[in-house]
């Protein structure tokens, strides 16, 4: 997408912006054969009806069309959209307690708000700082940093230093934002079960945890119908994660499990605005030498 479409995105209204969205959401689904048969396996192996399916074809459209809205928006205004929180009682009790926080989200929803909304909030008190691969487009690299680096928002490369900066972030008790479905470098994350076949999942989040004793909440962004905003759900883990102890390949196994299935739980609350065409299943890319 050129820069000047982007900008000029960035100024419609959110209805009109998901409306393009969905129909585009389809054209994709329609015009790729590699994408449209992976989003059904995916969405087979989640066991989703056909129905959900299908509206999340243009859910994934919508938050596409929603991000120029979202990054190019000034550093010192709000959300331009309505967010209304739900259970965000555990973030401040778990920010009270001083241990540090860890926020959790699958690729679902508008999760790009979650870490915005969280530093217009809290971020003044404790902020947060967000885990991020760099894009490959310079263009679209230096768009993506200044617009994630705002008031209470920090963010960390994918990287040794970015995963030095998370530590220290922890260890000052404050907040983390990662997305653990994401597919880790090689070497860098264990194969787990997710959805009943094995994944190649990251181990940063659950050794964060065990390293620093800092506490885990998962996030929900859900994009309300018709662009009327966002409603944002806070829930503890499903199930606590594993101590540390004992066998190392057997706890790392065990924690990345715990999580997929907190992903799995995450996911099949809102399964038609999950992204079933992400590759997650996908062999894992060698890993850079500073990872």
């Amino acid at each position: 997408m050129p820069p000047f479409l982007f900008t000029w995105l960035a100024r419609r209204r959110l209805r009109h912006l998901h409306a393009v969205g969905a129909a585009l959401g389809w054209v994709a689904y329609l015009a790729s054969g590699v994408y449209r048969q992976r989003l059904n396996a995916n969405a087979a192996r989640g066991g989703v009806t056909t129905a959900e399916r299908r509206r999340s074809v243009a859910e994934a459209g919508k938050m596409v069309m929603e991000l120029p809205r979202l990054w190019l928006r000034p550093h010192d205004e709000p959300i331009a959209d309505p967010v209304a929180w739900h259970g965000d009682g555990l973030i401040d009790a778990a920010l009270a307690r001083g241990r540090g926080l860890m926020l959790l989200t699958a690729h679902l929803g508008s999760f790009e708000v979650a870490a915005q909304a969280y530093a217009e909030r809290w971020g003044a008190r404790q902020p947060m700082t967000a885990l991020y691969r760099p894009a490959r487009q310079p263009w679209l690299r230096g768009m993506m940093e200044r617009s994630r680096q705002r008031p209470g928002l920090l963010t960390a490369p994918a990287s040794l230093a970015g995963v030095r900066q998370l530590m220290r972030a922890l260890k000052a008790g404050q907040t983390l934002g990662m997305l653990p479905d994401q597919v880790p470098p090689d070497g860098l994350g264990v194969w787990a079960p997710f959805h009943g076949e094995p994944a190649y999942t990251m181990t940063l989040a659950t050794r964060l945890a065990a390293q620093t004793g800092c506490e885990v909440l998962l996030i929900t962004v859900q994009r309300r119908p018709h662009g009327a905003g966002y409603d944002i759900h806070v829930h503890p883990l499903p199930e606590p994660l594993p101590p540390a102890g004992g066998d190392e390949a057997a706890w790392t196994l065990a924690a990345a499990t715990v999580l997929n299935r907190a992903m799995q739980w995450q996911i099949g609350r809102l399964p038609s605005q999950y992204l079933w065409g992400y590759h997650r299943f996908k062999q894992p890319r060698q890993a850079e030498p500073s990872a």
